[in-house]
């Protein structure tokens, strides 16, 4: 199985424009992007993508996955029957734009419980599935080839921990399985940074546990590097490994072992960090430099 490098576009919003990050990922030999997360998703008039994707094959760029990490879009727990309509145009907007840019994939979280309405979690959960059902029906006529969702460092982020993973494929696979003629399907994006801290700080779910047990299911996943308690993200800088918990060599053993058990021939892991702080004159120009070091720190090790 061959593993690329790509990079989520995140970061750029507001402060670069798209052509300036396709020039930087070309200045480091990366060739594949995901989409990531703008309103200019739900606003945008087609033509905007149309001509973006036209750009990014100038710069010898596939946008080959679409991601939003907005969690608005796991509304179908919030209990208000009109924010669960919005939640589902929304998905139903990413698989129209990702068809627009020919990503592959889209997704987003799944269902996200309000803190203060813990008893909505369960409904919540079975509005995502059964929605979840549906949309792999809409993809498929979309042209797509999958839809994701990101197992999350949060109990009240549906899924998260490994019984929770294995309720969402154990229902999806079957469904996909059913009807493989009319559906996409509905698997992972996972994240290698992701691990579950308790109240109290105590890791109950490591991130490397948790994202090996995922490798079944696994469309994609995203690089990006954190702490030991999973609550700060950064990238892979020479100061930024010496910090963190995700250890590229040890990443790279990870998916080698696992070659044959992905879903997929070809895996691709996007660089998702935020960058410096945005809309600041002292900090908006290091992001070049951010990105370009841990681009060059993942292609030591995955070439």
């Amino acid at each position: 199985m061959k593993v690329h490098i790509g990079v989520k576009s995140d970061p750029i919003e507001s402060r670069y424009s798209f052509e300036w990050l396709f020039g930087l990922m070309r200045e480091h030999g990366i060739h594949r992007l995901q989409y990531g997360s703008s309103t200019v998703t739900l606003l945008a008039d087609d033509e905007y993508f149309r001509a973006l994707r036209r750009s990014a094959e100038s710069y010898d760029i596939r946008i080959s996955s679409m991601f939003s990490s907005i969690r608005e879009f796991g509304g179908f727990a919030s209990g208000d029957p009109l924010l669960q309509a919005a939640t589902r145009r929304m998905w139903e907007r990413m698989i129209r734009v990702a068809s627009l840019l020919g990503a592959e994939s889209t997704g987003s979280n799944g269902s996200i419980t309000f803190r203060d309405k813990t008893d909505l979690k369960e409904a919540g959960v079975r509005q995502f599935l059964a929605n979840a059902k549906e949309l792999m029906v809409v993809a498929r006529k979309a042209g797509l080839s999958a839809l994701t969702t990101e197992p999350m460092s949060c109990t009240w982020e549906f899924p998260s921990t490994p019984s929770e993973i294995h309720r969402l494929t154990g229902e999806l696979g079957p469904a996909h399985a059913a009807s493989p003629d009319t559906t996409v399907p509905f698997l992972l994006c996972s994240d290698i940074s992701h691990g579950i801290a308790d109240e109290s700080r105590q890791v109950t779910h490591d991130n490397w546990n948790l994202f090996e047990m995922q490798v079944p299911w696994m469309w994609e996943f995203h690089f990006k590097n954190t702490d030991a308690i999973f609550n700060s993200t950064f990238g892979f800088s020479e100061e930024e490994r010496a910090r963190g918990i995700v250890d590229l060599d040890r990443l790279k053993a990870v998916l080698e072992r696992n070659a044959d058990r992905f879903p997929c021939k070809e895996l691709v892991g996007y660089l998702e960090i935020s960058g410096p702080k945005t809309g600041r004159d002292y900090t908006d120009g290091h992001l070049g430099e951010m990105l370009g070091a841990s681009l060059d720190a993942l292609r030591r090790t995955f070439g």
